[in-house]
């Protein structure tokens, strides 16, 4: 399709934070607190940053195979790292290679020795890249098994978010004596507090309302961490979680590490990131490299909204995949083609912000062993969740921001693998593909009758 300009607007009208557990209200708006001895004085942030007033340091990632820069003493500028060359402690090595890691990615590279230094780091890359084993390795390696304190905490803006990442700490860390506690809304208060007493949690994986709630409740202790890590943090720092996360970072020491990392990083969140990391380095991909090469993105044109249930079934009939996701703009709109779905006799999972959480994680569980083969879903799952067989991404509707698409379409061809995004467009979703076409520097073609051979 051609390209041509147009403006997309965020819809931000239902609040999730409560969605994903938030364990009472944020207080009033409140802008983040520059990182300072007394966060609540006038002193201002000059202090934090460059004479210039810039971020820091920025590394822009060109390709995704090239060799990451390194100031690791005897390994060459330029010269490709693996994970032995970074200095990483024995047990942690074993549960890198154990998990099935081999060599570092491009992400991997040139975060993960940064982080381990201390560094504030603000880390973007390509979806599917081994952004979450990046951090996790940062956190475990400056982690110290022998001091019974939170160290670390991690948070994400969803409650399987949450989970998957734990699930990643537990595997990295199974030769260590590191001890973990995820802590989500959703499930009981009562069982997150009895898990921190039972024995302090060197790493704490959460969800912002839950963990604001313990810390608020003298449940968690952050007065020893050292590490705040912001999974998916443009996310995070958007209107519905910034003053949760606030709120936790000013309980937090002086002198705490701040790790963003996320696939995009509006100019927005960058402008926030000044009032509370210090001289952070960056490390940026161009919005032009950011859509996946491995991934053919195709669009059918469909003429009216109650048409792409057909349109549907008829693409069904004409490829057999592994297993694929589908996207709804919204809660009642998966319902509704689970119900189509459903009775026309295809077998599929619905996922979605309103159920309840041992519902979810069952869902989950189920599409993730391969019982299930098809979820549909909101943007809920658009956002780093990992399933390594999925194919196919469908997006129903077409996302209402550009940063939505582009993680929707990351939930296939991960980690390098082949995938394949289909959008069913209407005519007044027309200037939205183009403008997501000039926006990331691509090209979404027409569906080609064949297919079939495009999805495996």
């Amino acid at each position: 399709m051609t390209s041509a300009s147009t403006k997309f607007s965020r819809d931000v009208s239902t609040s999730r934070a409560s969605e994903e557990g938030a364990d009472e209200n944020p207080n009033e708006a409140q802008e983040l607190g520059g990182r300072r001895r007394d966060r609540d004085s006038e002193a201002g942030l000059s202090e934090f940053r460059n004479p210039e007033g810039s971020y820091g340091l920025t590394t822009t990632v060109e390709d995704e195979n090239a060799g990451a820069v390194s100031d690791q003493e005897g390994v060459a500028e330029g010269s490709p790292l693996g994970f032995e060359d970074m200095n990483l402690k024995d047990e942690l090595l074993r549960g890198i290679y154990a998990y099935g890691f081999e060599t570092p990615s491009a992400i991997q590279q040139r975060a993960i020795i940064p982080c381990v230094q201390g560094r504030d780091v603000i880390a973007q890359a390509q979806s599917g890249t081994g952004k979450t084993a990046t951090f996790c390795t940062a956190v475990l390696e400056r982690t110290e098994c022998s001091t019974p304190e939170t160290q670390a905490i991690i948070l994400e803006p969803t409650r399987e978010l949450a989970l998957q990442t734990h699930r990643c700490l537990l595997a990295l860390g199974d030769y260590m004596k590191v001890q973990t506690a995820c802590i989500v809304g959703g499930g009981r208060v009562a069982d997150d507090v009895t898990r921190l007493r039972q024995s302090p949690a060197h790493v704490v994986v959460g969800t912002p309302g839950r963990v604001k709630h313990l810390i608020n409740a003298q449940h968690l202790d952050p007065r020893r961490v050292t590490m705040l890590v912001l999974d998916e943090a443009d996310d995070l720092l958007s209107s519905d979680f910034k003053d949760q996360v606030y709120d936790i970072f000013r309980t937090l020491p002086d002198q705490v590490q701040v790790v963003l990392v996320s696939a995009t990083m509006p100019p927005e969140v960058m402008s926030v990131t000044e009032q509370f990391m210090r001289n952070p380095l960056q490390i940026l991909v161009k919005k032009e490299q950011l859509t996946l090469a491995g991934i053919r993105q195709f669009y059918v044109q469909v003429e009216r909204e109650e048409w792409k249930f057909e349109t549907l079934c008829d693409l069904y009939d004409s490829v057999c995949v592994n297993q694929a996701v589908i996207f709804c703009n919204s809660r009642r709109k998966v319902e509704q083609l689970t119900r189509e779905m459903n009775d026309a006799n295809f077998t599929v999972s619905a996922i979605h912000g309103d159920l309840d959480q041992k519902d979810r994680d069952v869902i989950m569980r189920e599409f993730r062993t391969g019982s299930s083969r098809v979820l549909i879903t909101t943007n809920l799952l658009a956002r780093g969740i990992d399933v390594q067989q999925v194919s196919l991404v469908i997006n129903y509707d077409v996302p209402r921001d550009r940063e939505s698409y582009l993680h929707r379409i990351g939930r296939s061809g991960r980690f390098g693998r082949k995938g394949v995004a289909i959008n069913f467009i209407t005519q007044q979703d027309g200037r939205l593909i183009r403008d997501l076409e000039q926006f990331y520097n691509t090209e979404i073609q027409e569906m080609p009758r064949d297919i079939a051979n495009y999805v495996s």
